[in-house]
């Protein structure tokens, strides 16, 4: 490393920092991939993380756009040069592999690769992934290879400061789970009760209204309504809690899609109209996004619930220097100041909580009878 230029050192700096600087696995499998592909100048760039069975947990590649990613099919299994990488344990480096003999082809959409360099990525004597490089952009004498001894060592270092971000990004989506679920069980003892307390109080106005029906028609009609009230209030909870536990959706759908249905769904469960846009949202690491997500949802739950909104409008866009999510209102409002005093933070304290975990902001814009505003920007997007 001494004889390379102060460029490729600054090169290794950032991209060590890219790495730590990301939480999330996929995140921190993109990156180390991108890292490595622009590192040593190559065409291209796969990371594979093995399963149990015989393929691939995750496999992600750079240099190949999504139309190509698509139309190459499955994931690949572990064999040829894949395998040899999980599990003989030892970098390759390679002229042509299509002319190593342990090469086995490749689908007919599979861009042509050449020269190659891979080698496995260890946690102690654990294989937890495999990085490839492929088509290194230099002149390659004949029967030689693009990548170099120096190559091999600088990737190396690489994989080494790869395995302690991609067992740290795994420590904590591990902590990230326990989290969610015992957030999921705080919301089932929740919603036990809450709802407990609705059927209960639905059961006596019935068996009131029963008792009332022949001898005073008109307050047993009373009582009727507050059987229909009562219903609707316990639907309500229902309703708020199944949105509220279904995060899982921003994996498959992203925050777009995501809050697009979440909106559409408290717009039909009441009486506000609750409409949703976006304009050049871009996707975020997913912490951020689950932050957004879990500030909008407070947001429209006060709205809806406690400050009586016949309109709420959510809207997600992008700023100079990141994204922005904005929940308008034009419910009661309130002083946040005397919020405060009082003790009764709607939910504040927890959206403060939820943008400044992620590096973003939140601000509030509200007065008594005059609605409210509720924006949360973040970095990036």
């Amino acid at each position: 490393m001494s004889h390379r230029p102060r460029s490729g050192l600054a090169a290794v700096s950032s991209a060590l920092l890219a790495m730590s600087r990301h939480l999330e696995v996929r995140d921190v499998l993109k990156t180390i991939v991108a890292s490595a592909r622009e590192l040593l100048d190559a065409q291209y760039a796969a990371l594979g993380v093995p399963d149990d069975h015989g393929g691939f947990a995750q496999f992600v590649v750079d240099g190949v756009s999504d139309e190509q990613w698509k139309a190459i099919g499955p994931l690949p299994r572990q064999h040829g040069i894949l395998a040899a990488m999980l599990h003989e344990s030892r970098p390759e480096r390679l002229a042509d592999v299509r002319k190593d003999p342990r090469f086995e082809g490749w689908p007919a959409a599979h861009p042509e690769m050449s020269d190659f360099l891979g080698l496995p990525i260890r946690d102690g004597d654990e294989i937890i992934g495999a990085l490839f490089l492929a088509n290194k952009n230099c002149p390659k004498p004949e029967g030689r290879c693009g990548f170099t001894e120096e190559d091999e060592e600088l990737l190396s270092i690489l994989a080494q400061h790869a395995a302690i971000a991609l067992t740290n990004a795994r420590l904590y989506e591990r902590s990230r789970e326990l989290t969610i679920a015992e957030e999921r069980s705080r919301l089932a003892h929740e919603l036990h009760d809450a709802v407990s307390q609705k059927l209960f109080s639905l059961r006596l106005t019935a068996q009131a209204a029963t008792a009332l029906v022949d001898r005073d028609p008109a307050r047993a009609k009373g009582e009727l309504h507050q059987v229909t009230r009562l219903a609707a209030e316990a639907a309500d909870e229902l309703r708020a809690a199944v949105v509220e536990l279904r995060p899982a959706a921003l994996d498959e759908d992203g925050l777009v899609a995501t809050l697009r249905n979440q909106v559409q769904v408290l717009d039909r469960a009441h009486s506000a109209r609750v409409t949703f846009a976006s304009t050049g949202f871009r996707a975020l690491p997913a912490a951020q996004e689950e932050a957004l997500l879990r500030v909008a949802q407070e947001s429209l739950h006060n709205a809806l619930r406690h400050a009586g909104a016949e309109h709420v409008d959510v809207t997600l866009g992008r700023r100079a220097f990141g994204a922005v999510l904005r929940v308008t209102d034009d419910g009661s409002g309130f002083d946040p100041r005397t919020v405060r005093r009082a003790g009764r933070h709607l939910g504040l304290v927890s959206m403060r909580d939820r943008a400044s975990g992620v590096g973003g902001r939140l601000t509030v814009e509200s007065a008594p009878g005059k609605g409210t505003v509720i924006e949360m920007e973040v970095p990036g997007g």
